[in-house]
C-alpha cells in the first residue's frame, strides 16, 4: 500500500469507529426510553457472542492426545468457576488465559 492509501484507510477506519460511538447518541433522546429491541439485543446478544466464542475455541479440539485437549478444557472449566466464584470478567478472562498458556507452555 501507498502512504496515501494507509491514509485514507485510518481516516476511514477512526471515522467508522467514532460514528459507532456516536450512533447511539444521535438516535436516542437523553430522555426518552430506547426501543424495545434495543434492550432486547443488550439482553441477550453478549450471551450470545460468548457462546460463539466457546463454539470457536473448541470447534477444531481433538481427543487423540491429552495435549490437545487439557489445556483448552481446564482452562475452559476455570474460567467458569471463576466467574461464578468472583463474577468478575476482567478476572475470568485473565485467569483462564494465564492458566491456559501455562499449561501449554510448561506442563503439556
Amino acid at each position: 500500500m501507498t502512504t496515501t492509501q494507509i491514509a485514507v484507510s485510518i481516516a476511514v477506519m477512526a471515522a467508522v469507529t467514532f460514528l459507532t460511538r456516536a450512533l447511539p447518541f444521535l438516535l436516542f433522546d437523553r430522555g426518552a426510553q430506547p426501543p424495545k429491541v434495543i434492550h432486547y439485543l443488550g439482553e441477550y446478544l453478549p450471551p450470545a457472542v460468548m457462546a460463539m466464542l466457546v463454539v470457536y475455541c473448541y470447534r477444531s479440539m481433538t481427543f487423540d492426545a491429552a495435549a490437545n485437549w487439557a489445556p483448552g478444557v481446564i482452562a475452559g472449566i476455570t474460567v467458569v468457576l471463576l466467574h461464578i466464584w468472583k463474577r468478575n470478567n476482567m478476572l475470568s478472562i485473565v485467569g483462564g488465559t494465564i492458566l491456559y498458556m501455562v499449561l501449554v507452555q510448561a506442563v503439556f
